[in-house]
């Protein structure tokens, strides 16, 4: 019984460990208008608390190859709409490093290399999101 109660209350763990973070398919405006990316400013150990603060909505199609003011290397987490692509880069004009996310959330860019030594947690100075 007790190792039955030990796997429900794990399972319900894993289940939650991206709880914060909303899944794709949800990225959608209050009018039902389709979302490519959200970008947010904080993540945490936990990942049922990564994706918060600040957000900032990335439109299908946009080209923005400096961010907008506040926003230049402060990106923690990230989720991608469904049949979106999200290509960022590690400096302003789209130049350094680049890295290509599909559908789905990265609660902390930390864990994402950038390279040997690096992350990209809070390096995005740059993004093109298109959707199909």
């Amino acid at each position: 019984m007790a190792a039955l109660v030990v796997a429900v209350l794990a399972a319900a763990v894993l289940a939650g460990a991206e709880a914060q973070c909303p899944a794709p398919s949800a990225l959608r405006t209050v009018n039902g208008t389709r979302i490519c990316a959200q970008l947010y400013a904080d993540n945490s150990p936990y990942y049922n608390e990564c994706c918060a603060g600040p957000v900032l909505v990335v439109d299908p199609n946009s080209d923005v190859p400096y961010m907008p003011h506040g926003w230049a290397a402060r990106t923690s987490s990230l989720v991608v709409g469904t049949r979106c692509e999200l290509t960022v880069w590690s400096r302003a004009g789209k130049k350094g490093a680049s890295r290509r996310f599909t559908s789905g959330a990265v609660p902390r860019l930390q864990e994402v290399r950038r390279g040997l030594f690096s992350s990209w947690d809070d390096a995005i100075r740059g993004y093109y999101c298109k959707c199909n």
